[in-house]
């Protein structure tokens, strides 16, 4: 081999070489053409509002790679591609990577604002913002006339932080105002808590205070033994009260007699 090389002129030895160079370049060149797929292009499909299977199946088939992250809109159907890249009838090389933005298949969870004390129109603006959406409106006798007293989801009380499903619906207590319209106290001397709450809570009464004797361990099983405002006056007259205005009670976990002081006058010779 070496005496092939020796025994031809120098300058057929470099002409031979410097063939030899350029030819492996253009091989090299062919192969990397072949891997990269040089002068091979494809028109992105468009799959926007395809379900993202099918998209993804779709384009995966047409030779390019996909990749997809996910966002929430209620103005969407859910799981489907809101957005891809590059655009649709783009044209690009094959194996292109399409990002495709898609629309999610379960609800994100957002919190629960705080409403109490803010005026129903402010609160109605605080769920659109939280992405959350007003249920029932019940209206409660109460001094605060336009404001929130109580936030609900599902039929209890639901407090500022908590978390819920994306456009959960919030029923809202809101304060009426006090009326002119007056009720006699009821009498809730004797009753268990749960009876006595009922009885207010159909009436309009707030309850206030919950003033409790030691070794109570249901309350709502407690049984009430005072009231203010009492249901008759010094006089032994009825008292009067108004939806909206507040009841305080004393509770006991036994039943108590409690004699009436004016009972007691009453009775004296």
């Amino acid at each position: 081999m070496f005496k092939f090389i020796t025994d031809r002129p120098l300058w057929a030895n470099v002409l031979a070489g410097i063939i030899f160079f350029f030819l492996i370049i253009f091989l090299l060149l062919q192969l990397l053409g072949a891997i990269t797929k040089h002068g091979q292009y494809l028109t992105v499909l468009a799959v926007v509002g395809k379900k993202t299977s099918d998209a993804v199946a779709l384009l995966e088939s047409k030779g390019f790679e996909v990749i997809y992250d996910s966002v929430y809109t209620d103005t969407a159907q859910k799981g489907i591609v809101l957005k891809q890249i590059p655009e649709p009838n783009s044209t690009v090389k094959i194996n292109r990577m399409v990002k495709l933005t898609v629309n999610r298949v379960t609800l994100p969870l957002v919190e629960m604002p705080s409403l109490q004390g803010k005026t129903l129109n402010f609160a109605l603006e605080i769920l659109r913002r939280s992405h959350l959406t007003l249920g029932d409106t019940i209206f409660k006798p109460d001094f605060m006339m336009g404001s929130v007293l109580e936030q609900n989801f599902n039929g209890t009380v639901i407090p500022p932080g908590a978390k819920l499903p994306w456009g959960s619906k919030i029923d809202l207590i809101v304060g009426s105002g006090l009326t002119e319209d007056k009720l006699i106290v009821p009498d809730l001397v004797g009753l268990t808590y749960e009876s006595a709450k009922l009885i207010l809570d159909s009436s309009g009464i707030l309850l206030g205070a919950i003033v409790p004797d030691p070794g109570i361990n249901d309350t709502l099983k407690a049984f009430i033994w005072k009231q203010s405002p009492p249901r008759l006056n010094e006089f032994a007259e009825p008292v009067y009260i108004q939806p909206g205005q507040i009841m305080d009670l004393w509770i006991s976990p036994v039943m108590k007699t409690v004699i009436d002081s004016q009972s007691v006058k009453k009775n004296k010779p």
